[in-house]
């Protein structure tokens, strides 16, 4: 197995999953927004009022390079595969795209009680501008993915479990 990317929408538990998949691998896990802010020296709520979204995009986009060959379970940020080249890298140079889906009342109400987590995206914003965000980025995660699990049905643990049933299996077709 070579590296595993975590993509969905903000509050579809990317960073849950990811530490826990991370763990029953035995593999490293990245988060993505972490690293970024490492990189950085701000958190991305800070990187976004100060520079603005297109150079967080940019950040993003040179963090997602540097983990394409990283033999790790990387959860990313929630707009990753709004920029072309994002997604196609996704696409053509990762082992695994797993899609964590959310339905949207179940991660806006996971949005609700994270209060650790600043998402300058969402910030004060309504149930109805939340969806209206998700909305385009559906299609996008989709179009990426390799397996979807919906993670309104499972505990973290039983999503981990529904990746590995479908890792497990596609290395027993190769």
């Amino acid at each position: 197995m070579t590296t595993i990317f975590l993509i969905g929408f903000m509050g579809a538990g990317k960073t849950t999953v990811g530490k826990l998949l991370a763990h029953s691998t035995q593999k490293r896990h990245l988060d993505l927004d972490v690293e970024i802010e490492k990189k950085v020296g701000q958190p991305i709520s800070q990187i976004f009022s100060e520079q603005g979204e297109l150079s967080f995009r940019k950040i993003e986009h040179e963090s997602l390079k540097k983990s394409m060959d990283q033999n790790a379970i990387v959860s990313t940020g929630g707009g990753i595969v709004l920029s072309a080249s994002n997604r196609a890298l996704l696409q053509e140079f990762s082992s695994e795209v797993i899609y964590l889906k959310t339905d949207p009342t179940v991660f806006i109400e996971r949005l609700k009680r994270d209060t650790k987590n600043v998402r300058p995206l969402v910030t004060d914003k309504s149930v109805e501008e939340i969806s209206a965000i998700y909305l385009p980025r559906e299609v996008l995660y989709e179009s990426c993915a390799n397996f979807t699990v919906n993670t309104s049905l499972y505990s973290p643990k039983e999503v981990v479990r529904e990746i590995l049933a479908y890792l497990n299996k596609k290395e027993q077709m190769l």
